[in-house]
């Protein structure tokens, strides 16, 4: 991995200047020196939410979206999905695509919102997120995207292998200011109990 940086770099830890590892072509050599979200988390600006839903819904269908639904009504950051995982607790009687949607406009709370079973900043004892996550909402209009990341069937969940998921989003979806995001379902998946996590950082609007 390359990277190109002009001149020598202060490191914040020690105020000395250093030289940058150049590659032949001279582009600066990186590497993973931390766990891949240790940065996020020690700055204390990832997040994660816990939902436990049954029969999400279709995400054409506004109502009882979740979740975790995630809604932007911070004036300040911008929140940046990186992660989204799963475990089936009761199997469904209609097959569906899982995944995420989304949409923007929403610039008050999504109505009939019940409480979301957890949401904690990874740094233990950070601040609470400038994002407000619930378990399931109402969106003033349904999603206008849907974003697959796995599937639920009708089989028992005792012979069941994928029970459990988890699916790096790599920051590919941004909400900004009065946007959402959520699990949904490709069909509304009767009967299923799931537990859901969504993993995201804060970053500021300017970032």
């Amino acid at each position: 991995m390359a990277q190109t940086i002009v001149g020598p770099q202060t490191f914040s830890d020690g105020g000395i200047p250093d030289k940058v590892r150049a590659a032949r072509d001279g582009s600066a050599v990186v590497s993973q020196a931390q766990a891949r979200y240790y940065e996020w988390a020690n700055r204390g600006n990832l997040y994660t939410a816990h939902a436990i839903v049954t029969a999400p819904v279709i995400y054409t269908t506004a109502a009882g979206t979740g979740g975790p639904l995630l809604w932007n009504g911070s004036t300040t950051h911008k929140a940046v999905i990186l992660a989204v995982g799963f475990g089936t607790a009761v199997v469904t009687t209609v097959a569906a695509s899982l995944g995420l949607t989304g949409n923007t406009g929403q610039t008050a709370a999504p109505a009939s919102t019940t409480a979301i079973d957890s949401v904690k900043n990874c740094y233990l004892g950070g601040a609470a997120p400038a994002a407000t996550a619930y378990r399931v909402g109402t969106p003033d209009a349904a999603g206008n995207f849907f974003h697959p990341f796995g599937q639920v069937h009708t089989g028992a969940l005792t012979v069941d292998t994928t029970g459990m998921f988890w699916v790096d989003i790599g920051g590919a979806f941004v909400v900004p200011q009065y946007g959402w995001i959520s699990v949904a379902a490709s069909a509304t998946a009767s009967t299923l109990v799931a537990n859901f996590t969504l993993l995201w950082a804060e970053v500021p609007n300017a970032g």
